[in-house]
């Protein structure tokens, strides 16, 4: 393999992890509480309620990571989950210690690296975009 197909292959791999441990571990918590019944207490950053803010955490964490996985619109689902991450670390986790920001910080840095770089040669958007030139 030469060095493009291998920078390729770590980013796809890349994207494939992101996805998943924001999907299983963030997003899918927040689209089952939408649809749970249950009262809905949730971090309100821009004073649009309760319920619109977790639908548009739980679009950012399940609908944009899927999206990054797939290798589809990846800089725009990336740039929408590096906002989403801002908001963690810089009003949910506020006035929390480092070790509460770490994570959210790990992402952070994750979706800014692939705003720059989009899903790479192994994506969808790769493969359409050639059928489609």
């Amino acid at each position: 393999m030469n060095n493009a197909s291998l920078r390729n292959l770590g980013l796809l791999i890349f994207r494939l992890g992101i996805a998943y441990i924001m999907i299983a571990f963030h997003g899918l918590k927040k689209v089952q509480l939408l649809f749970s019944g249950e009262e809905i207490k949730f971090f309100d950053p821009i004073g649009i309620g309760e319920v619109p803010s977790l639908v548009l955490a739980a679009f950012a964490e399940f609908i944009c990571s899927i999206l990054i996985a797939l290798g589809l619109w990846t800089r725009q689902a990336a740039a929408v989950l590096l906002i989403t991450m801002l908001v963690a670390v810089f009003q949910y986790h506020a006035d929390d210690p480092w070790v509460k920001k770490e994570l959210p910080s790990l992402f952070l840095f994750g979706y800014l690296m692939l705003v720059f770089v989009g899903g790479g040669r192994f994506s969808l958007g790769a493969l359409f975009g050639k059928r489609y030139r």
